[in-house]
């Protein structure tokens, strides 16, 4: 259900979308007057998660909604994308979305209920938009496609993909599988464009009835005259300037080229600068289109399918538990693996349906890495958004947690960028994770196609570097195995696209993959037999459940002085699974040895090595279990009578505090008192 008119009536539009018990309401607000200045379109979207959507408090001292969850920040990034293509060219007015998470029912996703919330918005409003647009998420159960699965569903899922799009095409596709053929990825995303068509058919009669007139759109357009002018004398200048195979030497020829232009018309229109900078940027557009559509040509010389050489190398770092530097063409990233415990996994306070993650993928993207120089700050939302593919792309290759019981780290650091840094990060941390010895299924490659389109005219391009990335129509990243696709990511800059380019771009991106792959097996084609000599070792026991208490000791007192005397780390489930974790085997040994003599019961008819503790004039009380850092031991008593095989007169006769003696124990009685014998014994041993 769309309601709109009801609430936040000072925004320029609004919308309260209603799906089950799920409630997003989404806000569309625009400045009155464009930036001056800026050659980008300034769209701001953002996702506000309530807990108290999810009937929840927020931790922490504060008790209040902080800073966007990664969540809640990709969730941004899924409207983002399909609404920019949208706007005007040469739009320029600020345009602030903000979707913000009333109440969520978990079966529901605000994710996809926010898009279409979002088109609404901007479609009642008066600000320009090509919408209206929908999004579902399409889901793979039993071999059978399904649109929005429930929670159960997505537990038995083997894809979860959101695709958004409008009536005649598809504009944005991102999600995972697990090892799903080509084809059939191609089937889910147009299964799932049925249901965005019969979405955008159903907001459309919201959007005739209200009939909100649209503001009219200020753009900086030159004289026809002059912009003839300018790129007569401009094109051949920036055709011959962007033929480099180098970036760094590229870019200096073209910011030559550029400045000699602009210096020539600046006594002539003095008044245009602006625009005709902005022109240049146009031609030079259209000068790499026309390359690539018409001549089969890419700047750097390459064919279209031709990808960048590969060089591969893992241990490049001593320490870590697992590195890999994954290097193509002017692209490198060096991917880190770390080993940690169980209870070392990440928590994850937001709305959605995981409340933890043990396979962790954190992307680093510095500006050195472009030649650039800026503050470095946090993570931002290419960062988010490009560790979440990466991770997505592996975790269908990961071991479960029973065959492998680590938390898993990876850091992809990007130390050169030119082209689809998130898909060399996917290669190297296949190499990384196989150097550290995590039994992963199989290899993982990853590469980004791009799209020129003019007309019915189109050209697919594997391996896209970051100009052709900046000047084409579509960034399209797929990752996968031998077998099939593990994630897929799709920006679309136009107004859609066909099945026949999707079905092109998906094929040509499954070659481009098996010869990158080919290239990792040459280093590395599977997981190492042997962990890092500094990656911590596990000790699995199981204790029983009742046992877990005396383990952890009054105030967590016992535990602490084992972790304390023996550097392990320990973690104890509920159901009674323990780990050790430590680099010292000798530690790991002290750690089991101190937990099992906690643990141990005494056992009728075994025979123990005793300390003898007290005497007195009936017996003597000797410890069976020594007790450990301070816990109380296990001991029995052994009757005078039972201290020897002839009569003894007096205990210190046989025995001293003190001594080692072997004993048997004969019975635990009904109030726990256990009793032992040492002339059973030695009846046993004369027998034998």
């Amino acid at each position: 259900m769309i309601e709109v008119g009801q609430v936040a009536k000072q925004a320029n539009g609004a919308a309260v979308v209603r799906y089950g018990d799920t409630v997003v309401l989404v806000t569309a607000t625009a400045s009155k007057e464009p930036r001056e200045g800026i050659d980008f379109f300034p769209l701001t979207v953002d996702y506000e998660e309530k807990q108290y959507a999810a009937g929840k408090i927020p931790g922490g001292f504060i008790k209040r909604e902080g800073r966007a969850t990664e969540l809640a920040t990709l969730s941004a990034r899924l409207i983002d994308r399909p609404i920019r293509p949208l706007f005007p060219k040469g739009f320029r007015n600020d345009v602030h979305v903000v979707a913000t998470v009333l109440s969520v029912e978990k079966d529901n996703p605000p994710d996809v209920t926010a898009m279409i919330g979002a088109s609404v918005a901007l479609n009642v409003s008066n600000i320009p938009f090509a919408g209206p647009i929908a999004g579902v998420v399409v889901g793979m159960v039993d071999g059978q496609l399904v649109i929005n699965p429930t929670v159960e569903q997505t537990r038995k899922s083997d894809m979860h993909i959101t695709v958004a799009g409008t009536k005649e095409a598809i504009m944005m596709v991102e999600g995972s599988a697990n090892e799903i053929p080509e084809e059939q990825v191609l089937d889910a995303i147009f299964f799932a464009h049925e249901e965005i068509k019969r979405l955008c058919v159903f907001q459309e009669p919201i959007i005739e009835e209200l009939q909100v007139p649209k503001f009219e759109v200020k753009t900086f357009e030159l004289d026809s005259a002059i912009e003839e002018e300018v790129s007569t004398y401009a094109t051949p200048i920036l055709n011959q300037a962007v033929r480099n195979p180098d970036k760094k030497a590229r870019e200096a020829s073209m910011d030559q080229a550029k400045e000699s232009i602009m210096e020539h018309f600046a006594e002539i229109y003095p008044d245009n600068i602006k625009e005709i900078d902005a022109l240049l940027d146009s031609i030079l557009k259209d000068i790499v289109r026309s390359m690539l559509i018409d001549d089969g040509e890419r700047v750097d010389g390459r064919e279209l399918d031709e990808i960048r050489p590969i060089t591969c190398e893992v241990g490049y770092l001593p320490r870590p538990h697992g590195s890999a530097l994954f290097t193509r063409g002017q692209t490198q990233v060096l991917s880190v693996t770390t080993l940690g415990a169980a209870s070392e996994e990440q928590i994850l306070d937001g709305l959605g349906i995981e409340e933890s993650k043990r396979y962790i993928h954190h992307y680093n993207f510095p500006p050195y890495s472009v030649g650039e120089v800026r503050p470095m700050r946090g993570p931002g939302r290419r960062e988010i958004g490009h560790g979440a593919l990466a991770e997505r792309a592996l975790l269908a290759v990961l071991p479960g947690e029973d065959e492998f019981p680590y938390t898993i780290r990876v850091v992809s650091e990007v130390l050169e960028s030119n082209g689809s840094s998130s898909m060399a990060s996917v290669c190297g941390s296949s190499l990384s994770l196989m150097h550290a010895g995590v039994p992963i299924k199989r290899p993982v490659a990853g590469v980004a196609m791009g799209l020129v389109k003019r007309d019915d005219k189109f050209a697919i391009i594997t391996d896209i570097q970051g100009i052709e990335d900046a000047l084409g129509d579509m960034d399209f990243k797929l990752a996968g195995t031998e077998i099939g696709v593990t994630a897929i990511q799709m920006d679309i800059k136009i107004a859609g696209v066909n099945r026949e380019i999707v079905a092109t771009a998906l094929e040509k991106a499954r070659k481009g993959r098996m010869f990158i792959m080919s290239k990792m097996n040459e280093v590395i084609d599977m997981p190492n037999s042997e962990l890092s000599p500094y990656a911590p070792r596990l000790t699995r026991m199981t204790v029983p459940v009742e046992k877990i208490r005396e383990i952890i000791g009054p105030g967590g007192k016992t535990i602490h002085k084992i972790v304390d005397e023996t550097g392990c780390k320990i973690d104890i489930e509920d159901d009674g699974t323990l780990f050790i974790m430590a680099t010292d085997e000798e530690a790991a040994r002290k750690a089991k040895f101190y937990i099992e003599s906690i643990i141990a019961e005494v056992e009728v008819g075994k025979t123990y090595t005793g300390t003898v503790k007290r005497i007195m004039d009936f017996g003597a009380f000797v410890e069976i279990i020594p007790g450990v850092l301070g816990t109380q031991g296990k001991e029995g008593l052994v009757h005078i009578s039972q201290l020897a095989e002839e009569r003894v007169n007096k205990v210190t006769d046989v025995v001293n505090i003190g001594d080692k003696i072997d004993v048997k124990v004969t019975e635990i009685d009904k109030q726990g008192r256990v009793n032992l014998s040492r002339k059973a014994l030695l009846k046993q041993r004369k027998h034998n």
